[in-house]
């Protein structure tokens, strides 16, 4: 491996450490929330959510990307550079949250939500402090501090998992008189029994917060400098960014929303459509060990490749590194699913399981996910980012039509095909026009032999069954080794190769 490639691998650790662990701690959530909320309750965290996930790209509007862009070319003040977007970014967060501020009771009303205009104004301070702290973490990148950034992120995991249990567990015991009686006067003063999923948003609202005093440091450097005329070949390289990032989140979170709409009501017996949301919500959450994996390589990743970009030999380092994260998430893929009757007892309850087929084709459709955000280098280095457009908004297109399609006769497993033909379809266009544009020698051939090796692999641990659970588990994990044992064996006369040329 390169020592460029080892740069990116080891900042991809830091970021991924830090990743990891803070799912990790953020998933035991998952299993919490499952347990505390029944189906249609947690149907509203997931629903709610939903929205902000588009209203989180509307926020940075592709200015964080456009960011790494003109402060890594020649001769750029990086500072003024920070003060000016910083400008830009916390102007327009105040004015989109002072709107939905405005507006709650109507918004809460139109979704459903009478009485809950309080969840709106929440969300609204959230989505304006993840704007406002996106170019400060952003600097942190570009500057290489990665631990700082990744300690930063942890610590904002950690409350929101700890104030949950607090608020959810503890605090609700207490309150009911199940144990620590003595505790009920002072748990009565900051504890609503009424309050239940909104504690959700609230807890992430007070984590969100604790970040500007946290990132004081990079807020106190920041001058306030508007200037429009000079930001905007920054917008003109960062809109295109945007409605990609819209088109995209279409794609990711879409489902979610449009399930509650067109499953047909009793589509599962004694189930309602938020509930069935809610169930999809949560087994969802189960292929997060591959998001985390693209999560972490994208942190990295984005800054390494802008930095490479004048490197000629950039395009063998690209291929190299497409090829090890694809090997990466394809033995994820395989280890998920050959072990899923281990993986589902992480939902807290028997109910939520009933949708666990669909976790397989979401794992999978995550890996195509990651294979289209290492092969859309090529627009973004060629400041040709209305490709990326293009793709994302085919993408979501084909994702409102499949679900249309699907949903009435599949329910939540028509989202999780849709999902998987979609991001699919994303990296081979994006691969094509790649090809034209910015060739790059991606070794097609061996991350497609590898996919297809776990893919079968996969279907030989659910085609094959074995009574007793030991047995059982020892061949899925005979099944894994498998795997890895075939990469080493094709893989290692490479490095042999490599090392007797140096040598």
């Amino acid at each position: 491996m390169s020592a460029i490639a080892k740069k990116l691998a080891s900042q991809t650790a830091a970021y991924g450490i830090s990743t990891i662990v803070g799912r990790a701690l953020n998933y035991l959530l998952v299993p919490f929330y499952t347990k505390m909320f029944a189906p249609a309750e947690y149907g509203i965290v997931t629903e709610l959510y939903a929205y902000v996930a588009f209203l989180n790209i509307v926020y940075t509007y592709g200015m964080e990307t456009a960011f790494f862009r003109f402060a890594n070319k020649p001769g750029a003040d990086r500072r003024d550079i920070y003060d000016r977007v910083q400008s830009l970014l916390l102007t327009s967060s105040l004015v989109f949250s002072g709107i939905l501020v405005l507006f709650s009771g109507q918004i809460a009303d139109l979704l459903g939500y009478p009485d809950k205009a309080h969840y709106i104004t929440w969300l609204a301070i959230i989505l304006a402090t993840d704007a406002i702290v996106a170019i400060p973490f952003a600097q942190l990148r570009l500057d290489n501090k990665a631990i700082r950034f990744a300690s930063l992120r942890l610590l904002n995991v950690v409350l929101v998992v700890f104030a949950n249990i607090f608020f959810l567990y503890f605090c609700q015991n207490i309150y009911e008189g199940n144990f620590l009686p003595g505790l009920k006067p002072l748990i009565t003063k900051i504890y609503d029994p009424e309050l239940r999923v909104g504690y959700v948003f609230l807890v992430n609202l007070w984590a969100n917060l604790l970040y500007i005093p946290l990132l004081w440091k990079q807020f106190t450097r920041f001058r306030f400098k508007l200037d429009f005329a000079w930001l905007k070949p920054m917008v003109k390289y960062a809109y295109p960014l945007m409605f990609m990032g819209l088109a995209g989140m279409v794609n990711e979170v879409l489902d979610r929303i449009l399930l509650k709409v067109w499953l047909p009501e009793d589509f599962y017996p004694g189930v309602s459509n938020i509930a069935a949301v809610g169930i999809y919500g949560a087994c969802y959450k189960l292929s997060i060990f591959m998001s985390l994996t693209i999560q972490a390589f994208r942190y990295a990743a984005e800054p390494f490749f802008f930095s490479q970009s004048q490197d000629k030999n950039s395009p063998k380092t690209f291929a190299k590194v497409m090829k090890w994260f694809m090997i990466c998430c394809a033995f994820i893929f395989l280890f998920i699913s050959a072990n899923l009757e281990d993986f589902q007892m992480l939902l807290g309850r028997e109910s939520y399981r009933s949708g666990i087929a669909v976790v397989p084709i979401l794992l999978l459709a995550n890996l195509f996910l990651g294979a289209y955000y290492n092969l859309s280098v090529w627009f973004k280095l060629t400041d040709k980012t209305h490709y990326g457009t293009f793709i994302s908004f085919g993408g979501a297109a084909l994702t409102i039509l499949l679900n249309y399609l699907l949903i009435p006769r599949l329910g939540y497993m028509g989202c999780a095909i849709t999902t998987l033909i979609c991001y699919f379809s994303m990296a081979t266009v994006c691969l094509i026009l790649g090809n034209r544009h910015y060739p790059v020698p991606y070794p097609v051939k061996a991350i497609c032999s590898y996919l297809m090796l776990a893919i079968i692999l996969t279907a030989a641990a659910f085609l094959i069954q074995i009574d007793n659970f030991i047995l059982r588990h020892l061949f899925h994990l005979g099944l894994c080794g498998l795997f890895l044992l075939s990469i080493f064996a094709f893989e290692k006369p490479k490095f042999i190769t490599k090392f007797l040329n140096r040598y």
